[in-house]
């Protein structure tokens, strides 16, 4: 497995990867209904990521020759917009090499601390990376989520 700089042409890969995420892991923070509402499977398409915004930094994990997750970071906020893996690569490094990459990359471009928003299901990931719990709040789709934030 590696992780490089995302491309044009790994957009297409995307959609369906992040709903596949969602589909699988939702489950153990949310109910049916608010999956179903997150995972979006028939609205998402490859324009919902700006892989080349010169503001944000899109990554993607390869392994077995197949994109295996993505992580999105939007540096001037500091804070990690996004870490998928797809069902069939998880609990083998993706997810984790992703948000190492994310976390290098702020760092080397100055920024001494991090935040996101972990969905309740991935919030013992992100501990697990260093983050600490701040607060709780609502997605702009309407999960609730937890603040996280960590210092470089």
């Amino acid at each position: 497995m590696y992780v490089r700089l995302a491309t044009h042409e790994d957009r297409a890969a995307l959609p369906a990867l992040h709903t596949a995420a969602v589909e699988a892991f939702g489950p153990d923070g949310y109910d049916a209904d608010q999956v179903r509402k997150w995972a979006k499977a028939d609205e998402r398409s490859p324009d919902d990521y700006d892989v080349d915004a010169t503001d944000e930094h899109f990554t993607v994990a390869v392994r077995e020759s197949e994109v295996a997750g993505f992580g999105h970071l939007v540096l001037d906020a500091g804070e990690v917009h996004a870490v998928y893996v797809h069902p069939d690569h998880a609990g083998r490094g993706v997810g984790s090499a992703l948000l190492a990459e994310l976390e290098g990359y702020a760092r080397g471009r100055g920024c001494s601390v991090l935040t996101l928003q972990s969905s309740l299901n991935a919030a013992g990931f992100y501990e697990k990376a260093g983050y600490e719990r701040v607060g709780e709040s609502e997605s702009p789709g309407g999960l609730a989520v937890v603040e996280m934030r960590k210092e470089l």
